[in-house]
């Protein structure tokens, strides 16, 4: 299975080809549009389930599927979570659990960005906790911007996941640490000099123990279509 993550900045029917080529299983695109306006080439793959949300039919958060997994919204959607999709996914060896995520709640100022995952993390509870779940997504976060005293930063959000027998890919598989990463997922105003990591997979240890590629995206591959850059990666399931 090959899940590939891409926050888009809009428009995704006019950059489909750029991530299609990388022959997805299962796309979570955040800043998508809604899917009456995604119109495709007709030379382009067409998806097999999407399911979308948000509050502008320009940009919300969408899980399309080009597999032929069994895919359905998982019954505890929260709405109120924004956005947070949980998605339960049956794979030809393995089922499981993915939470699409584009951490972005302007009607929560206290907690707009990565305080709506460390919600959907306690929310979702008893969804991820089973040993098969991925979470993945534009989490607008980093530990570099943890507020001690606020709960809910990203450091109470990786230390939650933990907890759960969940850890980000890259930071285990790549050996990272949180705030010190190597790979920029994002570029503010798409400067090459305002690097941030914004975009991650975490993964239960038992579909850890199934992934056979992990890939970034590059700045000079992918700046022209987005500030942000793809996240890669294949699963042996």
């Amino acid at each position: 299975m090959k899940l590939i993550t891409w926050n888009c900045q809009g428009a995704f029917r006019t950059k489909a080809k750029h991530i299609l080529k990388y022959e997805p299983d299962i796309l979570v695109i955040q800043e998508c549009e809604h899917p009456s306006r995604l119109k495709f080439d007709n030379d382009l793959k067409k998806p097999k389930v999407i399911f979308w949300i948000g509050d502008n039919h320009h940009k919300g958060l969408a899980v399309i599927s080009y597999s032929e997994y069994d895919i359905k919204i998982h019954k505890k959607y929260n709405p109120n979570i924004k956005f947070v999709l949980p998605i339960n996914v049956k794979a030809s060896t393995n089922s499981f659990n993915l939470l699409a995520i584009w951490a972005n709640n302007k009607n929560d100022p206290e907690g707009q960005y990565v305080e709506q995952v460390w919600k959907a993390i306690q929310y979702y509870k008893n969804t991820i906790k089973n040993n098969h779940a991925i979470l993945t997504g534009d989490f607008n976060s980093n530990t570099i911007w943890d507020k001690p005293k606020r709960i809910g930063n990203h450091s109470h959000v990786v230390e939650k996941l933990e907890s759960y027998n969940i850890q980000s890919v890259y930071h285990t598989l790549l050996n990272q640490q949180q705030g010190k990463e190597l790979h920029p997922t994002f570029y503010l105003y798409r400067n090459l000099e305002k690097p941030y990591h914004l975009d991650y997979c975490f993964a239960s240890a038992h579909l850890q123990d199934k992934i056979t590629h992990i890939e970034y995206g590059d700045y000079s591959d992918w700046i022209s279509y987005s500030d942000h850059m793809p996240i890669i990666i294949k699963f042996d399931i």
